[in-house]
């Protein structure tokens, strides 16, 4: 049971995180518009903040556990690129990514975050497939 503690604090943390958004400034914290409104100069302070809240996540879980989570990728740097892209085309498409739509927009039973979330999962679930069997 306490593997899964860190995990447990970290998606009440995203949680907390994202109502403290919702409630102080009136906006979702979908991770992909907060760091396009960063890089497009639009209210840097406040993005700023949260993409130096999210990097700082890291450190903070050495800090806390004292060691980095073991982490293995077993697949080559290209085609951890090329899946980045497609899920950052993904992400302009759909109006959002899986925290906006996913954390919020499904919490307040928005029917465009529940296609969008839907969507996220089958499609993830279709390529994982399709990985395994060009293995």
């Amino acid at each position: 049971m306490s593997a899964y503690w860190p995990s447990l604090f970290g998606g009440m943390l995203l949680g907390l995180s994202a109502v403290a958004l919702l409630l102080l400034d009136g906006r979702i914290a979908g991770i992909s518009g907060i760091v396009g409104r960063l890089l497009g100069g639009v209210q840097i302070p406040l993005n700023a903040a949260f993409v130096i809240g999210l990097l700082s996540g890291p450190p903070l879980y050495m800090l806390a556990f004292g060691s980095f989570p073991a982490v293995t990728i077993a697949t080559s740097g290209t085609l951890v690129v090329v899946a980045g892209l497609a899920v950052g085309i993904g992400t302009r498409m759909s109006s959002g990514c899986t925290s906006g739509h996913g954390i919020l927009g499904l919490a307040r039973f928005s029917k465009r975050s529940f296609a969008a979330t839907v969507t996220f999962l089958l499609a993830g679930v279709a390529v994982a497939t399709l990985m395994e069997f060009l293995r």
